[in-house]
């Protein structure tokens, strides 16, 4: 049951059930809303089946997210395939909108001017929206200081000529399930950028030697400066540019003294891999959604349930872990409204991907469905008002 405590914190945001309810609004083709939950159960993709739900926590939703599925450049000639973007933005939406506007239209450029898809194409869209984003703070500042502070973890995922690229600045993270010996194991695809892991920590210390508080245990918690928890993102011009460091900015983010290279980094940790018939499918997730699931339990869920709507069944799992840790029941969670809900668990954005190995082997030259929706459906984040 939930404490008395707890109880005077949600009492006054207390209302009938958000999610899960039989009402919504908006059509299939773009997806549902129901309160604080948006999904979009099934589709299909060039390489197989999809399957895709968010929830909200935050009073703005600070998640964004997209699948695209056919060119994959801007050439007639291009390769085809699907993009999976997840953006889980910080400080405010800004920067995770900006990334699901311009990074996957940055790929496809990229591809064009290289007629292939590649690890360096990636990198190269990630950068560019990277600098994108920073002369969007240069030409704000004046008026919008507080957009430097503003950051989004970016994940992606693209399939494309039998190929997997995976792409990860910040703490999404992306896991493969494979069949192995008649199980679905799973296998993590993504490289997390988190003061909390030693390597991470390491590698901060070894960019900044002569730094001996690049990373600080603040209230039992890793942060790079002691201020945040990821070292690479795209946004937080703050601590990649010492002219975003200053005032008008609030006096809780600028530090002490100025530094003369960038504190985070935007390039992504990207992996490749060919598929094989054995690879099942793939989840897609913001870091709301694993801590409170381990990647082996995220698998057994998509293998053991029914496709349509199985990555709605997935944040069910992870909230109904979340009320537990609080020790309150699921539907006492669901009542609490946006904003004390982020007391609760984070803003939650999940994709599963199906993988067809018989449309993959010949994805590259066929053309398969034209797919393009973003998570809550038109802009990204507006689906609660």
């Amino acid at each position: 049951m939930v404490s008395n405590t707890l109880m005077r914190i949600v009492a006054p945001c207390w209302k009938p059930s958000v999610e899960g309810d039989s009402s919504n609004r908006g059509g299939d083709a773009s997806g549902r809303a129901d309160g604080l939950l948006w999904y979009k159960d099934s589709g299909n993709h060039v390489n197989g089946e999809f399957s895709m739900a968010v929830i909200q926590a935050n009073n703005l939703l600070e998640d964004c997210s997209q699948l695209e599925s056919g060119p994959m450049s801007l050439l007639e000639t291009g390769p085809q395939g699907t993009f999976v973007g997840i953006y889980d933005g910080h400080g405010g939406p800004e920067a995770a909108r900006f990334v699901n506007q311009h990074l996957f239209e940055n790929i496809k450029k990229f591809t064009s001017e290289t007629h292939g898809m590649s690890a360096d194409v990636i990198n190269k869209a990630f950068l560019a929206t990277e600098e994108a984003f920073l002369s969007l703070v240069q030409q704000q500042w004046q008026d919008k200081p507080q957009i430097a502070s503003v950051g989004s973890c970016c994940l992606v995922g693209i399939v494309c000529s039998g190929h997997l690229y995976i792409a990860n600045a910040g703490d999404s993270r992306a896991v493969l399930g494979r069949l192995d010996n008649k199980e679905v194991k799973a296998v993590q695809l993504s490289y997390e950028h988190n003061a909390s892991i030693e390597s991470v920590r390491e590698e901060l210390q070894s960019l900044h030697p002569d730094d001996p508080h690049i990373v600080v245990l603040k209230h039992k918690v890793w942060r790079v400066k002691g201020l945040i928890q990821i070292s690479r993102s795209i946004g937080d011009a703050y601590l990649k540019r010492a002219e975003f460091n200053r005032e008008p900015l609030l006096a809780k983010f600028r530090l002490p003294e100025s530094f003369n290279k960038p504190i985070l980094k935007a390039e992504p940790t990207i992996s490749e891999q060919k598929l094989d018939p054995e690879d099942q499918f793939l989840i897609f997730a913001s870091d709301g959604l694993w801590e409170h699931l381990n990647n082996q339990e995220a698998v057994d869920i998509v293998n053991n349930c029914p496709r349509n709507g199985v990555a709605r069944k997935l944040l069910k799992a992870a909230l109904r872990e979340a009320a537990k840790k609080r020790e309150m029941r699921y539907s006492d969670l669901k009542k609490i409204d946006r904003g004390v809900r982020r007391h609760f668990h984070d803003d939650i954005t999940v994709i599963v991907l199906f993988l067809d190995s018989n449309l993959i082997s010949s994805s590259s030259s066929c053309r398969g469905p034209l797919i393009s929706i973003r998570g809550g459906g038109g802009t990204p984040g507006n689906f609660i008002t």
